[in-house]
């Protein structure tokens, strides 16, 4: 299910191959689990949307936005889906400078919820991507996702179903695709975005409530020794950590609390 612009696209769309979305990366996008045609956290996505955004100049649009949210929920009804909002710098000449007058291009689509993947358990294996605190791609929703996918690529061929990322600093930064949380000591951790993080919308909720999580620097040493580590996205919500590099890692209380807390407030079912 797919719209662009505005309209819903039947068959191929008609995109412009000059678009700086697809020759440069430049644009962002959000990606949004809607649970029996609610969405979850739509505020805060629309919010970080517009903050990311308004860093790089990049016009978006409220009204737009609330409009193809609303119509692509018409369309999937009371359903589990997954929506990407993407929103690109549009069309402009050949070069790095971006254009006096952008006219952005907005893709909006919905597809079905991805079968068995709330609150899946998950194996890390360190990846030798890092990411770069200093670049705003490690703390945006940008379309330049490739070290990402190739930390994510790297951790596959090595058995494992995601990459635990380090920064440039080798400290721990997030997965190539969710942040972090450790029990260390008896206290929650999560790394801070000044480490390359992503300030996740699942991570904020975590932040936000009474479990007395702090953010500071973790180190390689005090994740592998943690009591308990979870990930965390907007569609898988909270992932239990199971295998660090090949090592079995501990279960914890806590992980459950945490995933009935989150599904509460994003209007998702309950964890067993």
């Amino acid at each position: 299910m797919l719209r662009l612009n505005g309209a819903p696209v039947e068959g191929p769309a008609l995109f412009d191959l000059g678009d700086r979305g697809l020759t440069l990366g430049d644009g962002l996008f959000e990606t949004i689990a809607v649970f029996g045609g609610r969405p979850a956290a739509l505020g805060q996505h629309w919010r970080r949307l517009e903050t990311a955004a308004a860093e790089i100049r990049l016009p978006v649009d409220r009204a737009l936005f609330v409009a193809e949210i609303e119509a692509l929920l018409n369309a999937i009804g009371r359903s589990d889906a997954v929506i990407r909002y993407t929103v690109t710098r549009g069309g402009g000449a050949r070069g790095l400078a971006p254009p006096a007058d952008p006219r952005p291009n907005v893709v909006a689509a919905a597809s079905p919820y991805p079968a068995d993947a709330l609150y899946a358990p998950v194996r890390l294996a360190t990846s030798s991507v890092r990411r770069n605190p200093t670049s705003f791609a490690s703390r945006a929703k940008t379309l330049s996702y490739l070290d990402s996918v190739l930390a994510f690529a790297e951790a596959r061929r090595a058995g494992a179903d995601d990459a635990l990322m380090l920064n440039t600093d080798g400290r721990v930064a997030s997965t190539a695709m969710a942040n972090l949380f450790a029990v260390v000591e008896g206290e929650l951790v999560t790394p801070p975005v000044s480490e390359g993080v992503l300030p996740g919308i699942v991570r904020g909720v975590v932040l936000s409530e009474d479990f007395g999580a702090v953010e500071r620097p973790l180190s390689q040493d005090e994740l592998a020794g943690a009591s308990a580590v979870f990930s965390t996205n907007s569609v898988r919500l909270v992932m239990p950590v199971i295998e660090l590099d090949g090592r079995p890692m501990p279960d914890h209380p806590i992980f459950g609390m945490v995933a009935a807390a989150v599904a509460r407030i994003c209007g998702a079912p309950q964890p067993d």
